[in-house]
Formats: C-alpha cells, structure tokens, sequence
C-alpha cells in the first residue's frame, strides 16, 4: 500500500531530546485527527522505544537516533525507531516484562510491554553491535483525513 505522507527525523541521544521525539510524532499524526486517548498511546510508545535506544542502545555515548513515520490510505500509522547502539542479544528476552539490562535497579523493565499495549503490533529487528529498529504499528480512527 503507498504511503500517502511520511516525514523522518534524526536527534542525538540525549535524554532531553525523548520529549522532543513524542512530539514530533504526536504533530505528524494529529494530521488524522486522532482521539485524545491515539495520541497517548503513540506519544507513550514513542516515548518508550526512544528511552530505550538512550539507556539501552548508546548506554554511554551520545550518538544519532532515526525517527521515521508514515501514514497510509487506511489510517495506519507505521513508526520506525532505530539506532545504531550495541544490539539486543536475544529479542524474546528483552521483551519479557521485568526484564532490563540495567543493573542500577533504575529501570522496571516493561518498555517493550508498554509499547505493545499502545499498539496494533510491535517488531523488534536487531544485531549486537549494530543497532536495534523498533517498528510500532498503530491504525488511527480517523474523523479526519491528510487529504482535506
């Protein structure tokens, strides 16, 4: 299906820039006119991937994260997080709920359940050492249209 908009974006991993990736995305879908309740959850689950390329992915260094989006003819929404960090050794693993690899007891581990609990669907591609994509799915309502 052809993408009818799309828009990418790219910000250092610094955690001051996790809220400026919410809204970013939350500003390209409102163009669907999406319930107050779509737009939380896409904004939480953008949140969420976000946090984990800034913990988890760069842990120290401060490197490039890619943000892309698309809106389709059927008012799904596909969001593409991705870094270029150290990987997710075992992907069923990380997206237990509990399961973090934080070892400062910081972090509950549940990023990966909060993501698919806001979205339609939730993909995890990743290679140690090269980086993780989270790609989050949602299909939006719609009382509007990118058309109008």
């Amino acid at each position: 299906m052809k993408r009818q908009n799309e828009m990418k974006l790219t910000f250092k991993s610094r955690g001051i820039n996790e809220s400026f990736a919410r809204t970013a995305v939350a500003a390209f879908v409102a163009s669907l006119d999406p319930t107050v309740d779509e737009l939380s959850d896409i904004k939480t689950a953008v949140s969420e991937a976000v946090t984990n390329a800034i913990v988890h992915g760069y842990r120290e260094s401060i490197e490039n994260i890619y943000i892309s989006a698309a809106i389709y003819p059927d008012n799904r929404v596909v969001i593409k997080i991705k870094d270029n960090g150290c990987g997710i050794g075992d992907i069923g693993k990380a997206m237990e709920p509990m399961f973090t690899t934080c070892t400062t007891g910081e972090r509950a581990g549940l990023g990966f359940a909060v993501m698919k609990s806001f979205c339609d669907s939730v993909k995890v591609a990743s290679r140690v050492g090269k980086g993780t994509t989270v790609t989050l799915t949602r299909k939006i309502s719609s009382r509007g249209s990118i058309n109008e």
